[in-house]
């Protein structure tokens, strides 16, 4: 029986998806590397470093580790700047009335995001105190598809991962909660993948889903 569901931050609870195209444009407008929409996609669910090897696939420069690092900071102090514009109205539909469903069927919430930023996003959108557990990518060594993320969530909620759902937007988040023995969810962009034990296209059909 599930007691516990752990949520992906970006595309499942808010979208920061423009704020991080705007942030890595500028960062490789900067650099004189090509980077669009399609490159874009490639980067949803992994970490900032995997994230920047992506851009750089289209450089013929060789950085060093070093200079990997000076661009990865450029590109989060822009993000975090655009992240100041973050409100409550940007928290995507039907989200407040599946945590407040949850939080009446007694289910522990937590957060299991990629993103080290994952604080302060939920405390621009009011969500800060909302769940029973935040792990993010300052807690863990490797990002999905590894289930590290997921593990730390469950452990930190004293939760067996058996019992655990997670609801994912992302491909890789998908194979993490796969790898971790939970439930995997697929909202969004995640639908098209076929490894989820679920389906959703919205929060609510998840209501109706716990309501059978």
């Amino acid at each position: 029986m599930l007691k516990a569901i752990i949520f992906d931050l970006d595309g499942v609870i808010v979208s920061t998806d423009n704020y991080h195209y705007r942030a890595w444009k500028m960062m490789a407008d900067k650099e004189g590397i090509y980077f669009d929409r399609e490159i874009n996609n490639r980067l949803r669910g992994v970490s900032r470093l995997e994230s920047l090897e992506i851009i750089l696939e289209c450089s013929p420069k060789n950085y060093s580790e070093s200079e990997k690092q000076n661009l990865m900071e450029y590109k989060n102090q822009v993000y975090l700047n655009l992240l100041d514009e973050l409100s409550e109205k940007d928290i995507l539909p039907g989200i407040l009335d599946l945590l407040n469903f949850l939080k009446e069927k007694k289910y522990l919430m937590a957060i299991g995001s990629s993103s080290k930023n994952a604080k302060k996003i939920l405390k621009q959108i009011g969500l800060l105190n909302s769940f029973d557990a935040i792990v993010d990518g300052n807690d863990i060594d490797r990002s999905k598809p590894a289930p590290d993320v997921f593990l730390i969530a469950a452990n930190k909620m004293n939760i067996e991962p058996s019992k655990c759902a997670v609801i994912e937007d992302a491909f890789a988040g998908i194979k993490a909660a796969k790898a971790a023995g939970m439930l995997a969810i697929a909202i969004h962009n995640a639908v098209k993948y076929q490894d989820a034990d679920l389906f959703i296209e919205e929060p609510n059909d998840l209501i109706q889903y716990f309501n059978k």
